[in-house]
């Protein structure tokens, strides 16, 4: 696959991820546009792109988990 195809592919999610009513699968799904744009970053040497979404990856991960352990956690 190019670069090109994996960033277009990447492109897509992210838009698509608007489309989503659900809160969690809007992050989930930047995540995995996150993880796209990571790859398209490696494979063109852009350290900006990398970084930039390794951010944007870890942020939406994050708050997805922390969203969900804490509809887990009973409240007192």
């Amino acid at each position: 696959m190019t670069p090109d195809a994996i960033g277009w592919i990447a492109t897509a999610v992210f838009s698509l991820s608007y489309l989503f009513k659900s809160g969690a699968t809007l992050r989930r799904a930047q995540a995995m546009a996150a993880i796209l744009w990571i790859v398209y970053g490696v494979t063109i040497s852009a350290k900006p792109v990398i970084v930039a979404n390794v951010i944007v990856a870890v942020s939406a991960l994050g708050s997805a988990i922390s969203r969900r352990a804490s509809r887990e956690w009973p409240k007192c």
